[in-house]
C-alpha cells in the first residue's frame, strides 16, 4: 500500500524565481565567508585543511638508534568545490614515504593532486594507490642503475648494492624515476579500468594526475592531464614543472590523430568533443586515444627554491601562474614560512602546501588560505 503526503510549501520552500535567486545569493555569500574565514575548520563539507602526516616508522627507528631524526616538510592542503555541486578532486601526503637506495637511503616525500571526471571514484582510487605503486616499483628497479643502455631489474638491492648506490650518477637516478613514474601510472590505469570496467559509472571516469616526489637533491614531477605544478624560485620566478595535456596542444593533437581520433571544439578543444584533456587516467571508452602516459620532469633543487604549488586546472583557469607564486610567496614570507635554506612545496587539489623543515611555529596553511582567497573572488565554476 502506498503511502504519500502533502503539505503547504513556506516562503522558504516557495520556487518562485525571485526566492530561487534569493536563496542562491544568500548559498553564495555562505560559502564565500567560509572560504574568507582563516579558521582551521578540518570537518568542514567543503575547506579542508591537511596536517602534516604522522611520522612513518623509518623515523622512528632512527630515533631508537640515537640518530637525529630528520624533520618532515611543512604543507598546507585546500579543497573548493567552487560553484560545483560535487567534490571529484582528491589530494594524496605520504612525507617519508620510503628510504630508496638511490637516494642514500635518505626520506623522499610524496605529494599529489588527482581531478576525477565523470565522478570522484577514479581520483579517489588514485589517492589510495598511486603511492603504492610507486613504491614497489622503486623497489623492483633499484637493483639495476645502468643508465638508459641497461635493462629493468627486478631482484632487490642488498646491502652492498645499496653501496654501489652512493655513486649513482645524477643520469642514472633520472632514469631510475622516469621509469618509476611511467610504470606506476601504468598499473595506476590498470587498477583504474579493473576497478570500473565499460559498464556503468566506469565507462567515462577517469582523473588527471600530477604528482611530484621531493628527493634530497631534485623534484620529480609526472603529470598527466591538465593539473599543473608550478616552483616558485627566488626572486618570484615561476618555473613551470609540468605541461598541460591539452588536445589543441600542437604535439598533442598529432598524436590523438596519429591515433585514429580527432579533436572537436564544444565549448572548447575536446578529445572526440567529449574529454576537455588529452591525457588521463581512466576512460576506457576513449583509449587508445587518451593514453595515461605521463610526462616527467627532473629539478634539480636549489637553496633559493621558496615553493611548489601542485593544482588541479579549477585553480589555473582563474590564476596565472606567475600570480599564484607571487601570492604564496608574499604569504608565506607574512607568516614566516620562507625559509631560504629549504624548499617550499605547496599542493592543491586542490590544494597543498609544504615548506622546509618543521617547526613549532611554522604552519603550511598560510600559502593554501591567501591563494584560494585570490582565486575564490574571481569567476570560480568548477573544483580546485
Amino acid at each position: 500500500m502506498t503511502e504519500y503526503c502533502r503539505r503547504m510549501l513556506n516562503d522558504e520552500e516557495n520556487d518562485a524565481p525571485g526566492k530561487c535567486r534569493e536563496r542562491r545569493r544568500r548559498r553564495i555569500e555562505r560559502r564565500r565567508s567560509a572560504v574568507m574565514s582563516q579558521g582551521n575548520r578540518p570537518d568542514s563539507k567543503r575547506l579542508r585543511f591537511s596536517e602534516p602526516a604522522a611520522t612513518s616508522s623509518s623515523s622512528e627507528d632512527l630515533e631508537s638508534t640515537g640518530e637525529a631524526p630528520i624533520r618532515e616538510p611543512v604543507f598546507g592542503t585546500m579543497s573548493i568545490s567552487g560553484r560545483s555541486r560535487h567534490m571529484e578532486d582528491a589530494i594524496s601526503v605520504r612525507t617519508m614515504l620510503c628510504r630508496p637506495d638511490s637516494c642514500r637511503r635518505e626520506p623522499v616525500h610524496f605529494f599529489s593532486v588527482y581531478d576525477g571526471h565523470g565522478g570522484p571514484h577514479v581520483a579517489e582510487l588514485c589517492r589510495e594507490m598511486m603511492h603504492v605503486f610507486l613504491v614497489e616499483e622503486l623497489n623492483r628497479l633499484e637493483g639495476t642503475h645502468g643508465g638508459p643502455a641497461g635493462e629493468e631489474g627486478s631482484v632487490s638491492c642488498s646491502a652492498k648494492e645499496g653501496e654501489e648506490n652512493e655513486n649513482v650518477t645524477e643520469m642514472e637516478e633520472e632514469y631510475l624515476w622516469r621509469k618509476v613514474m611511467e610504470k606506476s601510472f601504468e598499473k595506476m590505469d590498470k587498477a583504474a579500468i579493473k576497478a570500473y570496467p565499460c559498464s556503468g559509472v566506469g565507462l567515462r571516469c577517469g582523473s588527471t594526475a600530477v604528482v611530484a616526489v621531493l628527493t634530497p637533491d631534485h623534484i620529480v614531477v609526472a603529470n598527466c592531464g591538465d593539473s599543473r605544478a608550478v616552483l616558485c624560485r627566488g626572486g618570484g620566478r615561476a618555473i613551470p614543472l609540468s605541461h598541460d595535456h591539452k588536445p589543441d596542444r600542437s604535439d598533442e593533437r598529432a598524436r590523438i590523430e596519429g591515433a585514429g581520433g580527432r579533436v572537436i571544439y564544444v565549448n572548447g578543444a575536446r578529445v572526440e568533443g567529449i574529454l576537455a584533456m588529452s591525457r588521463a587516467i581512466g576512460d576506457q571508452y576513449l583509449k587508445p586515444i587518451v593514453t595515461s602516459e605521463p610526462e616527467v620532469t627532473f629539478t634539480k633543487r636549489e637553496a633559493e627554491d621558496e615553493c611548489l604549488i601542485i593544482a588541479s586546472d579549477g585553480l589555473w583557469d582563474v590564476l596565472s601562474s606567475e600570480l599564484a607564486c607571487e601570492v604564496a610567496r608574499e604569504c608565506l614570507r607574512e607568516g614566516a614560512l620562507a625559509v631560504r635554506s629549504t624548499s617550499t612545496m605547496d599542493s592543491k587539489t586542490s590544494t597543498t602546501t609544504t615548506t622546509g623543515p618543521q617547526s613549532e611555529d611554522v604552519t603550511g596553511n598560510g600559502g593554501p588560505v591567501c591563494i584560494t582567497r585570490g582565486s575564490f573572488t574571481r569567476l570560480q565554476p568548477t573544483n580546485f
